[in-house]
């Protein structure tokens, strides 16, 4: 048996998804998220008390009560690793929540996420992306199109962008600076250096382009003449590491986190990498330091093999 939220509770999530969309800029994937992990939770309190609970009763929710949704989740098949971002969502709400209301949340952030293995980012061999970089033209017969794709995947693979960043480029960005400003996660901007190759790429395309860009217009387009999708750059890289024989982890995202590797097996240090790549925590950033040390292993381990 399932039961709905009550009015007051579906306004109080509201009002906090309203704030992080006004104070923080959140984006509205993660709202979705967030919104999502919170009705799920408002929901099993009120089948685990009976029926749609008021925000008297939520705020006296008790350890108990957290471990038997918590238990509940993970028997619905969810992953350690998906319950520990959904109460993470809970307790973001409930700081928010506590602090407008006037309680005492403990319960609720004293919970323990469950703990999981973190998977390490997946980055690709320096020969096999620079092998995406000449392959990925080859997946279409339009060339402005194959020009185009090169251009994007340049940029993630040589600047170390967010495929979402590389996509909110606007017509005023081009010709392309030595120096980009870009405004990441949460609005943190970061200046990024653009590699010849890079600007290069990007003039081709736009060379051969047949849509007119003005200023404010997306720099990236697509067959129809509207905003290029991610959509349209991840087949392109589907079928790239199809035709190269690559994992399915060679994803664009994993054109990032190449970027990042190979300038830390090169001497880079995470503190000048934290602020390319624009991560607001260096905890984020060590984990290429994982990354690196695997790779050097797996070197050790084949120069030198147990007897």
């Amino acid at each position: 048996m399932s039961f709905d939220i009550s009015p007051a509770c579906r306004d109080a999530l509201e009002h906090w998804l309203d704030s992080l969309r006004a104070l923080q800029s959140a984006s509205d994937n993660t709202l979705t998220a967030y919104g999502s992990d919170v009705t799920d939770f408002l929901a099993f309190m009120s089948a685990h008390f009976g029926g749609p609970q008021g925000m008297a009763a939520l705020e006296n929710i008790t350890t108990g009560d957290m471990r038997a949704w918590m238990a509940a989740t993970r028997s619905d098949g969810i992953s350690a690793r998906s319950l520990a971002r959904k109460l993470s969502s809970v307790k973001t709400f409930y700081r928010w929540l506590a602090e407008r209301e006037g309680f005492e949340p403990t319960a609720i952030l004293s919970a323990r996420a469950p703990k999981f293995q973190k998977k390490l980012p997946r980055p690709l061999a320096e020969d096999a992306a620079k092998a995406v970089l000449d392959t990925v033209a080859l997946q279409s017969q339009t060339p402005w199109v194959a020009a185009r794709d090169v251009a994007v995947v340049t940029l993630l693979y040589g600047c170390g962008l967010r495929i979402s960043e590389a996509l909110g480029l606007r017509g005023e960005d081009a010709p392309l600076p030595d120096k980009l400003r870009i405004v990441g996660k949460g609005d943190k901007e970061r200046i990024v250096p653009v590699l010849p190759a890079a600007r290069t790429a990007v003039d081709h395309y736009l060379s051969l382009c047949p849509v007119g860009i003005a200023k404010d217009d997306a720099l990236f387009r697509g067959v129809r003449g509207g905003p290029l999708s991610a959509g349209q750059i991840q087949k392109a890289m589907a079928r790239t590491r199809a035709q190269l024989g690559l994992p399915a982890t060679a994803t664009p995202h994993a054109l990032r986190h190449s970027f990042a590797t190979h300038l830390l097996e090169a001497g880079g240090d995470l503190r000048s990498i934290q602020e390319l790549l624009g991560h607001a925590s260096l905890s984020t950033t060590q984990a290429y330091t994982a990354v690196d040390s695997a790779h050097l292993m797996d070197v050790y381990n084949r120069a030198h093999p147990k007897a």
